[in-house]
């Protein structure tokens, strides 16, 4: 008998959770959890701190998939390493918690809290009366400063509470229209070795196609907006019953002063190229110049 594939994870509850999803999918694996730089205190860089020591134990081989969540993982991935698949995605919306029960319900100069540069530029843009404050830590932690009465309201992810159990925790979701997601946010990303033939079939046999087509579209107009975690962006792709694949994108200033944000339908057989070309189209319309003015507020 071969030896059980091993998952390499994150040690926060909720990435926890996910491997365990992997692991059911796969019909049993091993979790190895991994300390990454993104789990110290006041971790700061870019996104690859929540992957890279995961992918440095898949190039010892001391891990053969890593299981990450797909928003985590930057448009580039280190050589010899690959995304071998996607398993079935969760809600990608954006969920707010806290006692009102639509946006237009939140109370006027509310303090909300997130950590996310992306929702507080779309929270800014649609309630500039609001006030935004820095809230950072797991789920368990932002939940009980909510109840501590540090924050009138907090946004965290639809999905994480999902697969945590804690969806009754979720007040109302935002409308992607709205709160437009983060790329990959619901999905969980498998990367192996490139040449791991055992590692790449297990992973393609719990791909699911829809969520695969909507990550690759949402990624592709990541990398052509150059975007990082120090800017605000977000890419929604969305594959409809019919199979028409539909990609929103949102870049703005952390303030909510000024924004941008477009809608394209495109072939749910190219994907990457209809990610391309919505980031295109945005870029057209001046989404560089704000990114790079982002980035130098951030």
């Amino acid at each position: 008998m071969s030896a059980r594939l091993r998952l390499g994870t994150r040690g926060s509850a909720l990435a926890l959770a996910q491997a365990r999803l992997v692991a059911d999918a796969l019909g049993g694996a091993d979790i190895v959890p991994v300390k990454t730089s993104g789990d110290r205190p006041a971790a700061g860089g870019d996104k690859a701190r929540f992957v890279r020591e995961i992918e440095l134990a898949l190039l010892a081989e001391q891990v053969d998939l890593g299981v990450h969540s797909a928003k985590d993982l930057p448009s580039e991935l280190p050589e010899g390493l690959g995304l071998a698949g996607v398993v079935a995605r969760e809600d990608p919306a954006d969920a707010y918690v806290g006692e009102a029960r639509s946006f237009g319900a939140v109370a006027e100069a509310a303090r909300i809290g997130t950590s996310s540069l992306r929702r507080r530029a779309q929270l800014l843009a649609a309630r500039p009366d609001l006030e935004v404050a820095e809230l950072r830590g797991n789920v368990d932690t932002r939940l009980r400063r909510l109840a501590d009465g540090d924050f009138d309201g907090i946004v965290l992810a639809a999905a994480g509470l999902r697969r945590l159990g804690r969806e009754d925790e979720i007040a109302f979701p935002f409308d992607p229209s709205r709160m437009t997601p983060a790329a990959g946010q619901g999905a969980l990303a498998l990367e192996a070795r490139r040449g791991d033939e055992r590692a790449a079939a297990a992973a393609g046999g719990i791909t699911a196609t829809t969520a695969l087509v909507e990550l690759t579209a949402e990624r592709s107009a990541v990398a052509t907006l150059d975007a990082s975690c120090r800017t605000p962006v977000g890419v929604r792709a969305a594959l409809s019953d019919r199979g028409v694949l539909r990609a929103d994108g949102f870049v703005g200033l952390p303030d909510g002063s000024e924004w941008i944000r477009d809608t394209l339908d495109g072939d749910a057989g190219d994907p990457a190229v209809l990610g391309h070309e919505l980031a295109e189209r945005m870029l057209a319309a001046g989404a560089g110049e704000l990114l790079e003015r982002a980035h130098a507020a951030a």
